[in-house]
């Protein structure tokens, strides 16, 4: 199984160098570079992509765990059964395992971890997973039911995903500044604004996998300070590292460098529920004003693929839909006109601090003038972003966002998600695709659904980013592909 996923995160000023270069001679410790600092550590909690990048499979765990290739196996859970109607999935879970505080793991915390997240005050950005469960009824201590109100092909993959995370009810509240999981590492300190550590965990039930005892996590946000940290040795490997460095380390021949695919959507998402942008003429007025291929230059340094929906190539039932709204800037410009719209519109453009939302704004303004649109850029910083513009008030027009979960067509079937879209014929297909177990009726359906969220232009879509993680040579174990955004670290070896 494969797909769903966002990218949200919050930056930092990370400064270079403290660590002598090369200074990862212990083949026990490793350095990573991250773009953008997590708002707190609890993935139950927030939406930020960088919570998960820290935590998952790190300091909490899931019941099944997702791999590079997309495939779901036991994790939590060391076996399930799934009913014939894809309604009920019973779950063996995993005996003797303990949080790092001591308390024991068992059916009672996935009971109370999935309660929690579905609850009247869960801010968990995957809520509506959690709140379409019938019951959750422990069999025992090591065997849970779990019933869904409607069958869910995907629900083995979302139990992999961070939101999922086994958390503990005495520590749960405090997760966002004292993490407590069943991880093989824990949270031993964290500089903010520079950098965090993790150490192995002395209670992990399985210590002897974990080669890396101590990982240390840098931000770094500013493009050219990543470039400098990777070059100079000052970090071990830097998943999901600015492109444009990509030429400089392939040349070098004490790294080795990995470009993979991903399941992320970089989209100019328009705000819906205001005036004009409610006009759909409006919105793909704004979708055939960009060049597509110019905004992956500007903003992935080439890296990337065009996308006409919220779906990638390489996803099961995936459509080419770039034809819809194909760049034509008199085309834009008639749009406006038929809508009437007066020339020179000035709409809000609100930046993330990601260098692609930073670039790919500069690109997205100069091609939005050549249509009388004015662009008036507003840079935020990450919490910011999340509280105003994803969140909050949602005062923005339009703003440039990563979406990296594989499965999250359904956010199109939230009327209160940020985008403000709300089309009953869309819910309704939606609502087929959740409940189809045939593979190919299920694929036609998801073609349906994108070629009818191209023909709304709920977003301008823009392309699907090539990831580039580059590394010293001997470290093994780091994710080529990316069908969700996580950094192993038990997986991490050297050579």
């Amino acid at each position: 199984m494969k797909r769903r996923d966002f990218a949200l995160t919050l930056p930092a000023l990370a400064t270079l160098g403290h660590l002598p270069a090369f200074a990862q001679s212990r083949k026990d410790a490793v350095v990573l570079g991250m773009t953008l600092e997590p708002p707190g550590m609890d993935p139950t909690a927030g939406a930020a992509s960088a919570i998960a990048e820290v935590t998952h499979y790190n300091i909490f765990e899931t019941l099944t765990k997702i791999h590079a290739d997309g495939s779901v196996t036991p994790l939590l859970a060391e076996r399930w059964e799934v009913s014939p109607d894809l309604r009920t999935y019973t779950f063996h879970l995993r005996k003797g395992v303990k949080f790092s505080n001591g308390e024991p793991f068992n059916a009672q915390t996935v009971k109370y971890a999935f309660e929690r997240a579905a609850g009247e005050k869960s801010t968990n950005k995957d809520k509506r997973t959690f709140a379409a469960m019938e019951s959750v009824r422990p069999d025992g201590d090591h065997t849970v039911v779990i019933i869904n109100k409607e069958p869910d092909p995907d629900f083995l993959f979302y139990m992999g995903q961070a939101t999922a995370s086994m958390v503990e009810p005495k520590s749960a509240a405090d997760n966002n500044t004292k993490p407590v999981g069943t991880g093989p590492y824990v949270l031993d300190s964290w500089a903010k604004g520079s950098s965090l550590v993790l150490k192995a965990s002395p209670s992990y039930r399985n210590p002897g996998v974990v080669k890396i005892k101590r990982a240390t996590l840098r931000f770094i946000s500013d493009p050219a300070a990543q470039v400098a940290a990777v070059l100079s040795g000052d970090v071990d490997a830097f998943p999901r590292v600015t492109p444009r460095g990509a030429a400089q380390f392939k040349a070098n021949n004490r790294l080795q460098t990995l470009v993979s695919g991903s399941r992320a959507k970089t989209v100019l998402a328009i705000n819906n529920a205001k005036k004009p942008l409610q006009d759909v003429r409006v919105r793909r007025a704004i979708s055939a004003a960009i060049d597509r291929k110019a905004v992956i230059s500007g903003a992935g340094d080439g890296f990337g693929v065009p996308i006409g929906s919220h779906y990638v190539p390489g996803a099961a039932g995936y459509i080419d839909t770039t034809g819809v709204n194909p760049y034509d800037v008199e085309k834009a410009k008639a749009l406006l006109k038929e809508a009437g719209v007066t020339t020179p519109l000035e709409l809000s453009l609100v930046l993330p601090p990601p260098p692609y939302a930073r670039q790919g704004g500069e690109v997205i303004v100069a091609q939005l003038a050549k249509i009388g649109i004015t662009a008036k850029v507003q840079n935020v910083e990450w919490a910011q972003w999340l509280s105003n513009t994803f969140g909050g008030p949602k005062n923005y027009d339009l703003t440039i966002i990563s979406h990296v979960e594989p499965f999250d067509l359904g956010n199109f079937a939230k009327p209160d998600y940020y985008w403000g879209y709300n089309n009953p014929k869309f819910n309704e297909l939606f609502s087929k695709i959740k409940t189809t177990a045939n593979v190919a009726e299920r694929n036609k359906l998801l073609g349906d659904a994108q070629k009818l969220l191209a023909d709304d232009a709920v977003l301008a879509w823009l392309y699907q980013p090539q990831w580039v993680t580059v590394t010293k040579r001997g470290l093994q174990g780091l994710w080529k592909d990316m069908p969700i955004f996580v950094n192993d670290l038990s997986a991490l070896s050297w050579s």
